[in-house]
């Protein structure tokens, strides 16, 4: 009997002990060690996490991100007499360069223009409620791969003591941008002012723009995820400034290509939506103009929800990128062990 006993004890104990170790694998890969190589999959991961909570999404899209997907796709606030005075100037800048006035160049300055007055006038709130979404995203996916219910008081809480670290991560953002945009422009009208100096062909100029256009998208792209991630480190993580940015630029390192096809996604479903609604909703209309009342807030909510997946992809390639760190240096620890056996079995040491 006592043998019966002692074996019925330890299979239980074995039971608990498996129990325990597949819980602990269980919310180690959901927690630290989602990794993956493919933009599918994180696409795949974030649909699995907007079931898992996607009450608290869905608010979030409806409270943050309706309101300024509404501004921004209507553009209320953009005047367009500054739109087109900023076009005039960039449209005699490029032509005192030498590049050819087509409806393409036309087109892109007016865009230019348009963007940058947008940009400066929706500042505050891109500032406020389109930030305070990037935090609220954040923590809703970091609740839910550390199985926790998400509270909006807890999170209101959190978000006033972290705010200023965010705000700051997020100036330093705009200003990497800005600096971006502005080395962009100065290196485009020197190779186009070299070009026309030396009497080349205005159509070459056009060659040699596309060209430096490509190669800064490229650059830009970059920019731009190093910024995204950086605000998710703002959220998770006491750094905030530079040190965000250069703890997301070394994060990435290895992963830039999935964090560019994010980007890609992300970018043409935006333009997509806005080109619809710049043509069903701000040109064309039917009759008295009834189609509007409805195509108007459907294109808003599609908008608002490729940002929230855009959101949300940002955190979860965050913790791709975290798990493919360590990952990273586990394999070097390892190598380092098997160094230091086969250096040790070298020399006779037992």
């Amino acid at each position: 009997m006592s043998l019966d006993q002692l074996q019925k004890e330890g299979s239980e104990e074995t039971h608990l002990q498996n129990f325990e170790l597949d819980s602990f694998d269980y919310n180690d890969s959901h927690n630290l060690q989602f990794y993956s190589t493919s933009a599918l999959d994180i696409l795949r991961e974030t649909a699995r996490i907007l079931r898992c909570n996607s009450w608290s999404f869905m608010t979030i899209a409806a409270l943050l991100i309706c309101p300024v997907s509404a501004i921004l796709l209507s553009n209320v606030l953009v005047d367009q007499s500054i739109v087109k005075r900023l076009s005039t100037r960039l449209l005699l800048v490029a032509n005192s360069s030498g590049l050819p006035l087509r409806p393409l160049i036309k087109q892109l300055c007016h865009r230019f223009a348009e963007m940058a007055v947008s940009s400066a006038t929706c500042f505050p709130l891109f500032i406020t409620l389109s930030l305070l979404s990037r935090a609220a995203v954040v923590y809703s996916v970091d609740c839910t791969y550390s199985r926790k219910d998400v509270d909006g008081s807890k999170f209101l809480a959190m978000i006033s003591k972290i705010w200023r670290r965010i705000v700051s991560t997020y100036l330093w953002s705009c200003m990497v941008i800005v600096g971006c945009l502005t080395l962009f422009f100065v290196l485009l009208l020197a190779v186009c002012s070299t070009f026309l100096v030396l009497g080349f062909w205005p159509e070459l100029n056009l060659y040699a723009a596309m060209i430096v256009g490509l190669v800064f998208s490229v650059i830009f792209a970059n920019a731009i995820i190093v910024c995204n991630i950086a605000v998710v480190i703002s959220v998770l993580v006491d750094v905030s400034g530079p040190q965000a940015l250069l703890r997301s630029s070394v994060l990435i390192r290895g992963q830039t290509q999935v964090g560019l096809l994010i980007f890609l996604g992300s970018t043409i479903g935006m333009a997509f939506i806005e080109g619809l609604f710049e043509h069903r909703v701000k040109t064309l209309s039917y009759g008295d103009g009834s189609s509007r009342i409805w195509e108007g807030p459907l294109l808003v909510i599609m908008y608002s929800f490729v940002v929230l997946i855009d959101l949300m992809m940002s955190a979860v390639f965050y913790y791709s990128c975290r798990s493919h760190g360590m990952e990273a240096s586990d394999g070097e620890c390892l190598a380092i062990l098997g160094t230091v056996t086969v250096s040790a079995e070298s020399v006779g040491i037992p």
